[in-house]
């Protein structure tokens, strides 16, 4: 091309784009649909990310971290930290935890007040680290509470309305213990929804006076700092190996830590980078077909090119550059909305994590994303205009068609066979109309396939965000949590007397007419001997021969068996048939792997096993069912009124509770969704009728001359097109019905929490009802709006 080949590309691109406007604005809008996904979904990632690192920078989370409750030998602590020389540092950090109910707050200039009870997590007090895990506060610095100060989560800031200035109040009766609410700080360690605990930061001098009163349970964490991360899993080998050390409660380890932390918006940006990917697909698809439309409405311009001898490269290079444009203003504008997009969508995790600081990859992972969609639309494109090379001169000008002679000839057969073999013109009245529409669909089914595609693809869209947030909203979800269904949910963790609190509260629950199918479970600690040398278990022991937990393998343990959680199952190498020798309460026994079901809590590694122990437990958790006619709400607060040192709620609002960063982070997502798929549906419709009716003038005009009214011309046009779009949305409904697992599944598996055969739960009525119907509405709204004109027109323009 000479030197001034680029004018000329940008001087055909802006005719070319301008002679097809209606079209070009409809590409425009789907590609910015798909870039503008792409960009938002891609910022989440990094501003989580980001958000994540930045929290981690400033608080120095530890590597690996043991809970422990009871007493402890601190001195063995000691020797085994100097054996280690992989230890950074190390610490033990006291904490008391206190029941939601014994927790009160009063705002002293408006007089409001209330309690946590209705809060399921445990509410652990304790004073700052000296060397690292340290609490947050909003502006990023290490927080330090004065003696008669707190500094509440910032969870809990956002739950309840606290305020600076607060009055908080600690225990109940004359212990109670009244402290100033001075901040909130943010927990690298403690900050999902899906942690089981949080932590309220108290000075040292306060932290022993809460301790004194008696009203707290006391615990301890055991936490330690590498020089290198990579020897964490030695680390972990030495401290299971070592009977010394105390192991009363989970292990965690900072990859853990950090799994729960994104898990929520992890979601949210593969549903997005998901949903992108789909619509650029239906804007691939659609620019194929327009491309295609394009050659063939100015094959004659071609053929005079190509007659002149104008290189097939040059003639490629001026169709392209239009596309280019369109799909690099798209790409630029998709990038410019998609940062504040992902920031309205990550506002929750700015408080709960950090405001992460702009970067390099603030800019680069959009850009990137963007840029990698436009280099693919572009080689997608110059693909379908390599069919350039095959346009003859000769038919090009004499028949002004893409087809070569044979192709022609036989074209020309294959109509001939269509016409002798229909019998449309037997047809009376109405008849005649819809045998019109059938004939049109048959022979030219290679122009309206697009729209039943798109249809599909939009359909899947919306729906498979809205199952994943019906999903997570759903009481079956508990089964992924470890819990087996139930109304009724009590917890027993910090008391005095634990034991004999689950004893009178187990019997008041049995003895309760309001409640049925009463099952205590244990939290306990076994060993074991894993693949690279001691552990520790995390197990419940309870009766498992009711509804339990959804098993992806196997089924419930019974007598001389046990279940493992899948990551449980991963680590330690065994399935469903292979036995594990654990060690409970001291005593060694053999017990035979019978299922593997997937749960998030406690890090995903947990186990079942059948049995009953009445004491010695390091907590309790009993699950009932209501009789008809009950009331969770009360019956619950009824048994926190009675039982102070219990967590008593029903299982809606601990599964709400636990998945609200989940649920609220997909609600969102759904949304845009939701808004996209019905956009692309609306003007794909639009698009694909405008290029048909433009193609079709003749066809209409010569309707038009032998008698048909232009109201039967626009309703035959209208029939063709709902009738693709039906069938677009009925596969889609069908395919989301049939792939919603896979595909679910498949997000989900990414966040690398054992959770596999996941399973969606919708809400029928709405994704297989209310989804389809809209999308329907919007293919009428788009042929209705594509149409309305046509009665207006003078027929005899279209024989022009």
């Amino acid at each position: 091309m000479p030197d001034r080949s680029l004018p000329l590309l940008l001087r055909h691109a802006r005719n070319d784009l301008a002679r097809n406007r209606g079209v070009s604005l409809t590409l425009f809008a789907i590609l910015l649909f798909g870039a503008f996904l792409m960009a938002t979904g891609t910022a989440v990632v990094e501003r989580l990310v980001g958000s994540v690192d930045q929290l981690f920078e400033q608080a120095r989370p530890p590597h690996f971290l043991q809970m422990h409750t009871g007493d402890y030998d601190a001195a063995a602590l000691r020797s085994f930290a100097a054996g280690q020389p992989g230890i950074e540092a190390w610490t033990i950090v006291e904490l008391y935890g206190f029941d939601g109910a014994a927790l009160g707050w009063q705002r002293p200039a408006t007089g409001e007040s209330g309690d946590f009870s209705d809060s399921l997590i445990d509410n652990l007090f304790v004073a700052q680290n000296p060397d690292f895990d340290f609490l947050i506060d909003q502006t990023g610095a290490i927080a330090a509470p004065a003696p008669g100060e707190v500094y509440v989560p910032v969870a809990y800031q956002r739950r309840f309305g606290l305020l600076a200035g607060d009055q908080l109040t600690v225990g109940v009766g004359a212990d109670a213990r009244q402290l100033r609410v001075a901040g909130f700080v943010r927990d690298a360690q403690m900050a999902s929804s899906l942690s089981s605990a949080t932590r309220f930061l108290v000075s040292p001098d306060e932290l022993r006076a809460l301790g004194a009163t008696g009203g707290g349970a006391a615990e301890i964490i055991v936490e330690y700092r590498l020089h290198d991360p990579a020897d964490l899993d030695e680390l972990q080998r030495a401290y299971q190996a070592d009977d010394t050390l105390p192991k009363n409660g989970q292990a965690v380890t900072g990859d853990m830590i950090r799994i729960v932390n994104v898990f929520s918006d992890g979601l949210v940006a593969a549903a997005l980078i998901f949903a992108s990917l789909v619509l650029v697909a239906i804007a691939v698809l659609s620019l194929q077909f327009v491309i295609r439309g394009a050659l063939q409405a100015q094959v004659r311009e071609i053929g005079v090119m190509k007659a002149i001898g104008i290189p097939h490269r040059q003639i490629i290079q001026l169709y392209l550059a239009g596309y280019a444009v369109l799909t690099l203003a798209a790409c630029l504008v998709g990038g410019l909305l998609g940062p504040p997009a992902a920031g309205l969508l990550t506002s929750e995790l700015r408080s709960h994590y950090a405001a992460a600081p702009a970067g390099p990859w603030t800019v680069l992972a959009p850009v990137t994303a963007l840029a990698a969609l436009f280099t693919m639309v572009m080689l997608i494109c110059a693909g379908v205009l390599r069919g350039v090379r095959r346009i003859e001169v000769t038919t090009a000008l004499v028949h002004g068609s893409t087809l070569t002679e044979r192709q022609l000839a036989r074209q020309a057969k294959r109509a001939a066979r269509g016409v002798r073999a229909d019998r449309w013109r037997s047809a009376t009245g109405r008849a005649v109309n819809r045998s019109l529409v059938l004939l049109e669909l048959r022979s030219q089914w290679r122009q309206w396939v697009l729209l039943p595609i798109v249809l599909f693809l939009a359909a899947i869209v919306m729906v498979v965000p809205m199952n994943l947030l019906s999903t997570f909203e759903s009481p079956r979800i508990g089964s992924y949590l470890g819990a087996p269904p139930s109304d009724l949910r009590a917890d027993l963790r910090f008391s005095d007397d634990l034991d004999g609190t689950r004893s009178e509260l187990l019997a008041r629950m049995r003895d309760d007419p309001r409640l049925t199918d009463v099952r205590p479970y244990a939290e306990v600690v076994a060993g074991l001997n894993g693949p690279d040398g001691p552990e520790t278990l995390r197990v419940e022991v309870g009766d498992y021969s009711g509804g339990t937990v959804e098993f992806t393998t196997g089924r419930a343990p019974l007598n001389a068996e046990i279940a493992l959680s899948e990551l449980n199952a991963e680590r330690h190498r065994v399935g469903v048939g292979d036995r594990l020798r654990l060690r409970i309460a001291g005593q060694w026994a053999e017990r035979r792997v019978s299922g593997i079901y997937a749960d998030v809590t406690s890090g995903g590694y947990t186990a079942k096993l059948p049995g009953e122990i009445t004491e010695g437990a390091s907590g309790y958790v009993i699950y009932a069912d209501l009789a008809e006619g009950a009331d969770p709400a009360a019956t619950a607060s009824e048994y926190n009124a009675r039982f102070p040192s219990a967590i008593v709620i029903p299982m809606e609002e601990y599964l709400r509770q636990t998945l609200e960063h989940v649920t609220g982070a997909f609600r969102a997502a759904s949304a845009v969704t939701l808004f996209a798929g019905l956009g692309v549906a609306a003007l794909l419709t639009s698009l694909v009728l405008g290029l048909h009716l433009a193609q079709h003038r003749r066809w209409m005009g010569t309707l038009s001359a032998i008698g048909f009214s232009a109201r039967e011309i626009t309703a035959q046009v209208r029939a063709k097109v709902m009738l693709a779009v039906v069938m677009g949305t009925g596969i889609g409904a069908l395919a989301a019905a049939l792939l919603g697992d896979a595909v679910a599944g498949a997000l989900i598996g990414m966040a690398g929490l054992g959770i596999s055969g996941f399973s969606v739960d919708p809400v029928s009525w709405l994704v297989y009802g209310v989804y389809p119907s809209a999308l329907l509405g919007a293919g009428w709204l788009g042929a209705v709006l594509s149409t309305t004109r046509l009665r207006r027109t003078d027929p005899s323009d279209w024989l022009e």
